[in-house]
């Protein structure tokens, strides 16, 4: 059985009026009007700031905090010849920070260098020790670049030493902020309150703001560094982002700078069909790679030098960094796979710690991610070197673990310790490693850690081969550039048959095969997924594949192909899809669609297409479920009458929603108390209006309304009360009669107990139970 890696969640379908009106209103295709909508895009104005970026994106860079007075400081740094020095990262935003700031100082006539920390010696961020070297040298202004608003010692140590720091930066502001002369931040808020429009910006986007307000235009000359930080960085590609990267591309399109041109043809990236996708997976890794491996600093060189052949040179550096840095990780990824699987950890543990020997501390963290795909636990991985007895290592979590929360009860046992939810970064004594080990187990039971929950995997349309055209690529195209916050659209495939199945790759660790519908046929490719190409069979239709459309171009012919994010066999028979809103989409496949409730029935009738039926339980017979999709749309009150429904059908699947708006068991079964209290409330007051008095009672008697309105019912059954016009008066012949004889205490008995089953059951319980009732 192929398991799918994620929970697939079929976006909810935009209000088709707001998609026509859209489209009719921004003048776009209604496909892409959907697509829009969903993404909260839903006016003519939105719709063309989105897809259509113009220089009024752009903010104006003034409204940053501190931006006037950072302005003014390197202004003066200039007129006065001071020298400067550009403080960076090792990262791919951190040397395209380095280089617009660099590029723009050095245009202004500054007398300025630069100077990016060593990840393994300096680490990240303002340096005590560097600062002072860079100090000693003759720097009386230190401008940081994708760093510094957490550099408190070093800016206080530069701040003895006579030298003003100006912070520019984008990352999490720390209670207490630097002693900066200027902190230029686009979430620090101003004396009013106020902060920048967009908060999202990189480092290189904020460079890229000091530049434009620095030359009182916006820097076009800039915009193609810009771009390749904030694709590699990963942040919002909404608002100025957005406007960042669709120009930048454009930009690196007609480039002129032979660092960029000379990476780019290392790359194999074809430059007349450039894209945002070929920063992420061609340049950013290699410039990534550099501070990886060794020493980021050549980075900066890289881009800005105009020296052909030492650009050339350097391209050649960054490639060869990059295959390292790939080998690398595939070693360390087998071994660690290896270490795994011998420790038994992956059966008795729910986090992972691997400590290598030797392993190459700058790609910790990527074989940890790794670990983290293929387990779906959270992975620390570490390393031990010769001669010391310290480990230091990169972790990597899951969505629903905190792994920062998680080691910070034993921060005080470690050397070294940072970071987030979802990535750490630490160093320990060798024997630490097992009390590491057991915290993350500690923590893992506390925060309630169920490895059994995937990530969610958004999808936005379910789509037939025979849709998938150039024409529709175009349209997907035009929502461009994607990444965080804009995610390039995953469609779920219907298809007919499966075809051509095969391997890709040396070692045989790629999947392609062809699937088809009618006379139709799309190639499909799924990076990883080899090792399951003996499961599928030319012919097999139970495969459900979701993926992202694109092209593929080769021999200068291009054919559209299915890049695939997920895919799964059908389980059969049953299929938990337990809901608590249902929408239109979920009634687009033929089948039978049951109904408990008539209510409910009349409500979502239209959303069953011609080739469905929706019919009442009551109603359903094993001829009509022959060989058919059967859908258990919303929740029965009584157990009895879905096992009545399921022992007379023969679906081929059971697909069960159960649906039901308000749980009553979070409400539960009024106590004998709480009937008492109502009861005596009752006959001590007459004349009792439900309709007006009833806030008042349930204050009064300390029950919620809803248990109140619930126990008039059953005391109205048994003849303790009467009601007429919603007045509520005693019996005065009622006679004494069990609680349990009245029909709603018995049915609310009834759907609590339904609610327990089918409910609040895990999905293995429900699924064996309804197996049980099919008979299969």
């Amino acid at each position: 059985m192929i398991n799918s890696k994620f929970k697939w969640q079929l976006n909810q379908p935009a209000n088709p009026d707001v998609v026509e009106q859209l489209a009719k209103d921004a003048n776009i295709d209604p496909f892409v009007a959907k697509i829009l909508a969903q993404r909260g895009v839903t006016s003519a104005q939105s719709a063309e700031e989105f897809m259509n970026p113009s220089v009024s994106s752009f903010h104006d860079p003034f409204l940053m905090h501190d931006m006037q007075k950072g302005i003014d400081r390197i202004q003066q740094a200039v007129e006065k010849g001071e020298h400067i020095t550009v403080y960076g990262d090792y990262d791919a935003d951190g040397i395209t920070s380095t280089t617009i700031m660099y590029e723009t100082l050095s245009d202004l006539g500054a007398d300025v260098d630069y100077y990016i920390p060593n990840r393994f010696s300096e680490g990240y961020g303002p340096n005590v020790k560097a600062f002072q070297s860079i100090i000693q040298k003759g720097t009386s202004l230190i401008v940081t670049v994708d760093n510094g608003v957490a550099g408190n010692d070093a800016i206080d140590a530069a701040n003895e030493l006579h030298c003003d720091v100006v912070v520019t930066d984008h990352h999490s502001l720390p209670e207490k902020l630097p002693n900066a002369y200027a902190i230029i931040h686009p979430r620090v808020k101003d004396e009013d309150g106020d902060a920048y429009p967009f908060g999202d910006l990189c480092g290189a986007g904020v460079a890229f703001k000091i530049a434009q307000a620095l030359m009182d235009e916006v820097p076009s000359d800039l915009i193609d560094i810009a771009s390749i930080g904030t694709v590699a960085d990963i942040v919002s590609l909404r608002d100025e982002n957005r406007a960042i990267v669709k120009f930048g591309v454009q930009a690196i399109q007609n480039s002129q700078r032979p660092g960029l041109l000379a990476l780019i043809k290392e790359a194999g990236i074809n430059l007349s069909q450039f894209s945002e996708e070929d920063i992420g997976f061609g340049i950013a890794p290699r410039l990534n790679s550099l501070g990886r491996i060794k020493d980021a600093t050549v980075g900066v060189e890289l881009l800005s030098t105009f020296d052909e052949d030492r650009a050339s040179e350097l391209a050649k550096f960054a490639n060869q960094q990059n295959d390292l840095r790939k080998s690398l990780v595939d070693q360390f990824f087998t071994e660690a796979v290896q270490s795994v699987e011998a420790s038994g950890d992956i059966n008795q543990r729910h986090t992972l710690v691997v400590v290598g020997d030797n392993w190459h501390q700058g790609v910790l963290g990527i074989v940890a991610s790794r670990l983290v795909d293929k387990y779906q636990r959270p992975t620390i991985v570490m390393t031990a070197a010769d001669g010391s007895d310290e480990v230091k290592g990169s972790g990597r979590s899951v969505d629903n673990f905190d792994l920062f929360k998680a080691i910070d009860p034993i921060r005080d046992q470690t050397i070294g310790f940072g970071g987030h939810h979802s990535a750490v970064g630490l160093t320990i004594q060798k024997d630490k490693v097992n009390v590491l080990k057991d915290q993350l187990e500690k923590a893992a039971d506390q925060q309630h850690l169920d490895l059994s929950v995937k990530p969610v995997l958004d999808i936005s349309a379910v789509l037939p081969v025979t849709k998938v055209t150039p024409e529709l690529c175009d349209k997907i195209k035009s929502l461009a550039p994607f990444g965080q916050d804009n995610p390039k659209p995953i469609f779920k495939l219907q298809y007919d048959q499966l075809t051509n199945v095969k391997t890709m790759g040396k070692t045989h660790d790629h999947l392609k095969f062809s699937i088809v519908q009618g006379s139709d046929q799309l190639t499909a490719i799924a990076f990883g997924r080899g090792s399951i190409a003996h499961e599928l069979q030319d012919g097999q239709g139970s495969l459900q594949i979701v993926g992202e459309i694109g092209e593929n171009t080769w021999n200068n012919r291009t054919t559209l192909q299915l890049m695939i994010d997920d895919l799964k066999e059908t389980p059969q028979p049953v299929i938990d899809e337990r809901t608590r809103q249902l929408h239109q989409q979920m009634f687009a496949d033929a089948g039978i669609y049951v109904f408990f409730h008539d209510k409910v029935l009349k409500q979502l009738q239209g959303y069953v297409n011609d080739q469905s039926e929706a019919v009442m339980y009551n109603t359903v017979t094993k001829k009509l479920t022959e060989n058919r999709r059967l859908y258990i749309v919303d929740c029965p009150d009584v157990i009895d009458d879905l096992e009545h429904v399921l022992s007379n059908v023969s679906p081929e699947t059971t697909i069960l929603y159960l649906y039901k708006k308000q749980l009553i068991s979070k409400i539960g079964m009024p106590d004998r108390n709480s009937y008492a209290k109502l009861f005596r409330f009752v006959k001590e007051h007459s004349n009792i209006n439900i309709a007006t008095q009833l806030k008042q009672i349930s204050e009064h008697l300390h029950i919620s309304a809803r248990t109140i309105i619930f126990m008039v019912q059953v005391f109205l059954e048994l003849d303790f009360i009467t009601i007429q016009d919603r007045v509520i008066k005693l019996n005065p012949n009622y006679a004494a009669r069990d609680l349990k004889t009245a029909p709603s205490y018995h049915l609310r008995t009834q759907q609590l107990a339904a609610e327990k089953k089918l409910l609040v059951s895990n999905t293995h319980e429900l699924v064996n139970f309804v197996k049980d009732c099919l008979g299969v």
